[in-house]
């Protein structure tokens, strides 16, 4: 299948069953099929040339549990600091469903500092979201993650990720393992960072 969403598909480090069940085991939720099959498939890497999809691996840099919660802690943050500098801050869904942000789990981020999440209600596929890089402005993103790609790689991009936005490239560039080990090492002594 994600031979036909990416023309040019080089796969990285590949989630196994057993990874993506202890992340449904931590997070507390099934994860979607359509994610299940991109990580068996595709793995850790830059879809589209501008999404760092997180996937079930033992690589922090790269690992969906590590990343929700680094993503979402952040996210908390910077809300709170707007709010301590008497800086108003409004979500702007597309939906008008502010909840759906307290069932949000974030799974990718976009180079333009979006973010993707599902809104984990319910069971089976999940909505894909995208907060905008100002932390207000939430848009649909699709009703998969296949349905998702598609949608940013033509014009249906303006309504995910806004005016201005062109087609994203039909690309996915794997990140190898052994990349991914390195990036969560620690430094050696004189080694250069």
């Amino acid at each position: 299948m994600w031979n036909t969403v990416f023309e040019r598909l080089h796969p990285g480090a590949r989630s196994s069953e057993a990874e993506i069940a202890r992340a449904e085991a931590e997070l507390g939720f099934a994860l979607p099929e359509s994610y299940r099959s991109f990580c068996r498939a595709c793995g850790a890497g830059l879809a589209n040339g501008h999404f760092r999809i997180a996937t079930p691996l033992p690589y922090p840099a790269a690992d969906l549990v590590t990343r929700a919660e680094i993503v979402a802690d952040s996210i908390n943050a910077a809300i709170q600091a707007l709010s301590a500098a008497d800086t108003p801050h409004r979500f702007s869904i597309e939906d008008g469903d502010l909840s759906r942000l307290e069932r949000a789990c974030f799974f990718g981020e976009g180079d333009d500092g979006s973010f993707l999440f599902w809104d984990v209600s319910g069971a089976g596929e999940y909505p894909i979201w995208v907060m905008a890089p100002d932390l207000e402005t939430v848009r649909f993103g699709g009703d998969t993650l296949d349905a998702f790609f598609k949608r940013t790689q033509g014009l249906t991009i303006l309504d995910v990720l806004g005016d201005g936005t062109p087609p994203l490239a039909s690309t996915f560039q794997g990140i190898e393992a052994a990349v991914l080990a390195r990036a969560g090492a620690p430094a050696q002594d004189g080694a250069p960072v």
